[in-house]
């Protein structure tokens, strides 16, 4: 049950300025911003996701220009089937070629996603979807 809002002429008298939140009761805007219980699963498989690719390809991968990738976000888009993987090509002091960052990320994608199963419990493995800046 929601109760009515007062009008602007009933909250006049009662407040020196008025803004757009006023009437509103404090419990209603509370209950607008939790979190649904599926973004919170969404953002522990990101994390998850985000520190399997980041031991992988600083640890197990034999090229050295992906080791040197840096893991900066994983965001799922537009849910937690298919992952967006932002990463960081080379290192802070030295300019890698983004394109060749992406093409060996897409040539080494079945293993970084294997090593995700791995590590993840799902029964379907995300898709991952690379975007370096």
């Amino acid at each position: 049950m929601s109760a009515k809002k007062p009008s602007r002429k009933e909250m006049l008298p009662l407040v020196a300025e008025l803004r757009p939140d006023d009437g509103i009761d404090p419990r209603e805007l509370a209950r607008q911003e939790k979190p649904r219980k599926g973004q919170r699963k969404a953002r522990q498989l990101c994390a998850q996701v985000a520190e399997t690719l980041s031991l992988v390809l600083s640890g197990e991968c034999a090229d050295e220009l992906l080791q040197s990738v840096q893991i900066l976000a994983v965001d799922p888009a537009p849910d937690a089937t298919q992952l967006v993987v932002t990463v960081q090509a080379g290192l802070p002091g030295e300019q890698a070629d983004p394109a060749e960052v992406l093409e060996r990320l897409n040539r080494d994608l079945g293993r970084l996603r294997s090593h995700v199963a791995a590590a993840i419990t799902r029964k379907r493995a995300p898709k991952l979807v690379f975007r370096v800046v």
